[in-house]
């Protein structure tokens, strides 16, 4: 049997072993080992190359970005910067037909500038905006969807865990990266945007409630005024830490990690100033970062070595001299690449897709003539989409989670959510067709 085979039956290997419910870190490093050691026929040598691995996954500087900027996520969320974000963007946009889902997307938004985590942000906003949404009217569904659908802006804006996570994979720049996903993600709030203002114009019966129809306009003004100083005190803690850690990061001033480590001081100064941190909560905060972060860790050094397999069975080159021969060509391997990862967003969740699919598609991409940033947030894109679309859908099931009331069925969020899904692909197709907008 040929190095080849060996390596495409492993990879077959992986993807068993993970549907079977085996910890994606675990089938990595068990794929990663059995392979070379078959390969090879030297048990010693997949011992050493397992143990550069881990050296690399824990000596590498840059990899301290990921638990700086969790734990700047977890200090932003206890310290209710989400609820004053949305509550300026409810009074802002109150006068607008479908205001509080724009107010949804547009605080979803900000606060994905300064979390990175989608799930953090569709848990906050369940919590602060679907409970107002419905209480002015809002269709239960559509109010949960929206939460959902904006929520995997946190994913694609900078800091991204998904583009740290890519970067690392592809050995790509993490400033690049977040620089690359600022246009997509600002399309994407736009889309999210339109789509909510177009819904609520020609189909306000999926929006609203039959009851809310009937009413009069003068509900509108039931919502909440806020004057300026309270847009200024509810603002400024966010504007600090955008200013703080993308400021710094875009000018060139801070390097990724130091800007996750000035964002996480900022964060903690913010959270201790309000007053929203004691010791049981700082605990908390700590030990839900080091358990996010350890995690990732351990999944980047499980992806470094599978990589190394896949080098040594010669699949990279193996599928990229397939691909040339077979003629689809470079538009038709990204046809191909974004339908797989979108197939594997329903049964993966999307950190375990960038790291079954990176390593092999990456050089593939590369010897096609594709930038590897642009390929990354295409990629991004697909796996994002995957948060929304059944079965797995991980955003839909924490809004379901977060809302415990029983009322609002998991099928109805995911139909409410469908809009945003159809925005996302439009999106991907428009940033695919036009790499101008990442690397111009």
């Amino acid at each position: 049997m040929s190095s080849i085979t060996i390596g495409l039956v492993l990879i077959g290997v992986l993807f068993l072993l993970v549907l079977l419910g085996m910890r994606i870190a675990v089938a990595l490093l068990t794929v990663a080992f059995a392979g070379v050691w078959i390969l090879r026929g030297n048990f010693d040598l997949a011992m050493r190359l397992m143990s550069i691995s881990a050296y690399n996954g824990v000596a590498n500087y840059l990899f301290a970005t990921i638990p700086l900027f969790v734990l700047m996520g977890h200090l932003v969320s206890i310290s209710n910067v989400g609820k004053d974000t949305f509550d300026v963007a409810e009074a802002l946009l109150r006068r607008l037909l479908g205001g509080l889902g724009i107010a949804t997307v547009a605080a979803n938004t900000v606060f994905a500038a300064v979390t990175g985590v989608s799930i953090a942000s569709a848990a906050v906003f369940t919590k602060v905006a679907v409970p107002e949404m419905t209480r002015h009217g809002y269709r239960p569904a559509f109010a949960a969807g929206t939460v959902a659908g904006s929520s995997v802006l946190g994913m694609l804006i900078p800091p991204s865990l998904l583009l740290i996570i890519y970067g690392v994979l592809a050995e790509q720049s993490i400033g690049r990266m977040f620089i690359a996903g600022l246009v997509p993600g600002a399309l994407l709030a736009l889309g999210f945007v339109l789509i909510i203002v177009l819904m609520a114009r020609f189909s306000p019966h999926l929006v609203f409630t039959s009851e809310h129809l009937q009413r009069s306009s003068d509900d509108i003004h039931a919502l909440p005024k806020m004057k300026l100083p309270q847009v200024l005190r509810k603002l400024v803690p966010i504007v600090i830490l955008v200013v703080f850690v993308l400021g710094g990061l875009y000018s060139g001033f801070f390097t990724p990690t130091e800007a996750g480590g000035v964002g996480a001081f900022a964060a903690l100064l913010i959270a201790v100033a309000r007053r929203s941190l004691d010791l049981k909560k700082w605990w908390a905060v700590l030990t839900q970062t080091g358990t996010i972060s350890v995690g990732i860790l351990i999944l980047l050094v499980a992806a470094g070595f599978y990589s190394q397999m896949l080098a040594v069975a010669g699949i990279p080159t193996a599928i990229g001299h397939f691909v040339q021969g077979s003629g689809l060509g470079a538009t038709g391997f990204l046809i191909v690449y974004v339908l797989l990862v979108l197939l594997l967003g329903m049964i993966l969740d999307s950190s375990s897709i960038l790291l079954i699919v990176v390593p092999i598609a990456a050089p593939i991409a590369q010897g096609l003539g594709f930038d590897l940033i642009h390929f990354g947030i295409i990629t991004v894109v697909a796996v994002e989409v995957g948060l929304l679309t059944p079965p797995f859908g991980i955003s839909i099931f924490t809004v379901h989670s977060a809302l415990g009331d029983g009322k609002t069925r998991l099928e109805a969020i995911f139909a409410g959510a469908l809009p945003f899904v159809g925005v996302m692909l439009a999106v991907l197709i428009i940033i695919a067709a036009v790499p101008q907008l990442i690397i111009g």
